[in-house]
C-alpha cells in the first residue's frame, strides 16, 4: 500500500497522535501564561506594561527550535533531566503564550471605552468590571483569532524534531529512514496535518464573520 507497511502508516498517525497532544500542552499553557501576561499590558501601571512587554518582546524575538534548545539544556544544568514532552511542552506554552497575550490585549482594548465608562456609572470595582463586563465582550472579539493561531500551535510542533521527540515530523524521519519513500512518506505527513489544521481554519473564519456582525450590529 503506498510502498508502506501497516505498520508504518500506524507509526504515522501515533506520531498524529503526539503532534495534537504537544499542541494542547502547549496552547493550554500558554493561555495559562498569556492571559495574566495581557491583563499586565492593559494595566495602569507603567511598570507592569513595561515588564510585560520586556517578556513578550524577548519570546517572540527567539526562534522556537532555540528556546527549546534553551528550556532543554537549561533545566539539565540544574540537574533535572526534562522528558522531551516536557521540555517542548513547556518551550511550546512559553512561545504560545506571547503571541496569545498578543492577541487578547488587542481584544480587551477593542471593547469599546463605552462599555468601561458604563460600568464606572454601577459603581463596581474594576475587577467585577473586568471579568464581568469586559472580558466577555473582548472573548467574542478574541476566539476567531485565537483558533487562528492554535492552527499555528499544530504546525510548529514540528520544531519538537530538534529534541528528538516522536511527533510527525520526526516520526516521518525515522519512517523514510527505514522505507527510503520519502515523498510518500511526507505527502502522507502533510495530509495528516491538512486533516487536523483545516477544520480549525474553517472554523476560525466562521467566527470570525460571525464576530464582525455582532460588532456591527452593536456599533
Amino acid at each position: 500500500m503506498l510502498g508502506l507497511t501497516m505498520q508504518q502508516y500506524g507509526a504515522l498517525l501515533e506520531g498524529a497522535g503526539w503532534t495534537i497532544v504537544l499542541s494542547l500542552l502547549g496552547f493550554l499553557g500558554g493561555t495559562i501564561l498569556g492571559f495574566p501576561l495581557a491583563l499586565l499590558m492593559i494595566s495602569k501601571s507603567l511598570f507592569s506594561r513595561l515588564i510585560s512587554s520586556i517578556v513578550i518582546i524577548i519570546v517572540q524575538g527567539i526562534p522556537l527550535p532555540i528556546l527549546m534548545f534553551a528550556v532543554y539544556f537549561g533545566a539539565s544544568l540544574t540537574g533535572y533531566d526534562p522528558a522531551t514532552l516536557t521540555a517542548a511542552g513547556l518551550s511550546m506554552a512559553i512561545y504560545s503564550a506571547a503571541f496569545l497575550a498578543e492577541i487578547w490585549k488587542g481584544s480587551l482594548r477593542a471593547v469599546p471605552s463605552t462599555q468601561w465608562e458604563a460600568a464606572d456609572c454601577l459603581a463596581l470595582t474594576k475587577t467585577d468590571i473586568l471579568f464581568r463586563i469586559i472580558i466577555p465582550q473582548a472573548i467574542r472579539i478574541a476566539t476567531p483569532p485565537t483558533i487562528g493561531f492554535f492552527v499555528q500551535v499544530v504546525k510548529n510542533t514540528s520544531y519538537a524534531i530538534v529534541l528528538a521527540f516522536a511527533e510527525l515530523t520526526y516520526t516521518a524521519r525515522v519512517v523514510n529512514n527505514a522505507s527510503n519513500e520519502p515523498f510518500v512518506i511526507f505527502t502522507i505527513a502533510g495530509v495528516i496535518y491538512f486533516v487536523i489544521c483545516f477544520p480549525l481554519s474553517i472554523l476560525s473564519r466562521r467566527l470570525e464573520r460571525v464576530t464582525a456582525k455582532y460588532r456591527k450590529a452593536s456599533s
